[in-house]
């Protein structure tokens, strides 16, 4: 994709429709502004209203479908920096996301999880979407969700 495309455009070319930014399921804000820096809380895979999957990770849910849940996850964070901001063009970068991935003790593929998200990430944001990020295995997340994941950008 060419460098010059905004990240609507981008998002436009992997026919990727942003959702309405996802409600706050309990007492606090879906994103927070402070100067130059946007917080967006955590986001799960919540698709058309329903969650993608429940369950953990290298248990009912397979390491493909957790992927898919994190690019999800990666959608709704772009969806509420989007309401944020107005204009996503507006993010100067991804700074750094904290995955949650919910799994088996035995599961030890977190980074792979959080791949779907990143991925997304640098193909809407381009070079301003490569970032510093964490992966890390809990035993449960809300809505029995598999992936939860929340993002630090840097914006205009």
């Amino acid at each position: 994709m060419s460098t010059q495309m905004t990240p609507e455009q981008r998002l436009e070319a992997l026919q990727i429709e942003l959702p309405s930014a996802p409600a706050s399921v309990a007492v606090y804000l879906p994103y927070k502004r402070t100067g130059d820096q946007l917080w967006v809380s955590g986001q799960i895979a919540l698709q058309a209203g329903a969650l993608l999957h429940t369950g953990r990770v290298g248990g009912e849910v397979s390491l493909e479908e957790a992927q898919r849940c994190a690019r999800v996850c990666a959608v709704n964070l772009i969806a509420q920096a989007k309401v944020a901001l107005g204009e996503l063009s507006r993010v100067k970068q991804v700074v750094k996301i904290h995955v949650f991935v919910a799994c088996e003790p035995s599961f030890c593929e977190q980074h792979l999880v959080a791949n779907g998200a990143s991925e997304l990430l640098g193909e809407v944001f381009g070079e301003a979407g490569r970032h510093a990020r964490s992966a890390v295995g809990v035993t449960s997340l809300p809505l029995n969700t598999p992936v939860e994941i929340d993002a630090i950008f840097e914006v205009e």
